[in-house]
């Protein structure tokens, strides 16, 4: 069993859904990323999303755009993610990794080459923005043969007939997003959601976590209840560059302001 169906699983015996955390590598140096990942698990964080910083992030509003050009400003490259994670797993070896990026930089990386060292480096699954159904078989096979879940995104316009023609050859979870739209930009309804979500479990057994949109402690518990899992990332962010100077160096006290606030987001998810 993979670390994302041992931890879902894990949550299911005890009665609950799932906090997913984000961070953008390198935001806004390696050294603040990564202590923002090692802390957020004691925090609270049941899985964490590490965002690969990317020039043309499509589908990332304003806060996290911002987030991946300090990253790149700060040398992140895809290797270099990997070392994150590789060091990370020498303290912790249970909480699911997830890498969420786009497909440029596995390509230019070769997918077969990445999809290995991704493995070694102790990542557990993949979310690829912009790769198209259709385009699966460019990175899936060699996922597959690694052992990393396949995280599928699904959106509010994709409709019955399509939902098992995205689902196909997927792990992990599910990705639901909530709105017609990039990410740290409006909020789905409480309503919205408990009319989406039976739709999707129609054709998966596979945990949805809800995503875009989701930033106060009141929406993540709201989301873990009616899906099996809430990822809060802009709110996240925002509190980051809140703690930045004029020149974009982190304050001190900015990864525990972070933290923080990881750790109202958890109570919520746990109540």
């Amino acid at each position: 069993m993979s670390r994302i169906a041992a931890r879902f699983a894990a949550l299911k015996s005890q009665g609950r859904g799932a906090l997913i955390t984000f961070l953008e590598a390198y935001d806004p140096d390696q050294a603040t990323s990564a202590a923002l990942l090692r802390g957020m698990p004691g925090a609270g964080a049941d899985l964490i999303e590490i965002g690969v910083p990317f020039t043309d992030p499509m589908a990332d509003g304003p806060i996290i755009q911002a987030a991946a050009k300090r990253g790149l400003a700060a040398g992140a490259k895809l290797a270099g993610v990997l070392a994150m994670v590789r060091d990370f797993r020498e303290a912790d070896e249970a909480t699911p990794i997830v890498l969420m990026g786009y497909l440029n930089p596995i390509l230019s990386y070769g997918p077969e080459r990445f999809c290995a060292d991704a493995a070694r480096a102790g990542v557990d699954g993949l979310i690829i923005v912009d790769l198209p159904t259709e385009e699966a078989d460019l990175l899936l096979p060699f996922s597959t043969a690694n052992g990393l879940d396949f995280i599928r995104l699904i959106a509010p316009t994709t409709d019955n007939a399509r939902l098992p023609h995205v689902l196909n050859g997927s792990s992990g979870f599910v990705y639901y997003v909530s709105i017609t739209g990039v990410t740290g930009t409006v909020t789905a309804s409480v309503e919205h959601l408990q009319a989406a979500i039976p739709r999707i479990r129609k054709v998966t057994d596979l945990p949805i976590a809800i995503g875009f949109g989701v930033r106060t402690p009141q929406q993540a518990g709201s989301a873990a209840r009616i899906a099996d899992a809430a990822v809060v990332a802009s709110a996240l962010i925002d509190t980051l560059s809140a703690h930045l100077d004029a020149e974009g160096k982190a304050l001190a006290g900015a990864v525990e302001a972070v933290l923080d606030q990881v750790r109202g987001l958890a109570a919520a998810v746990r109540r």
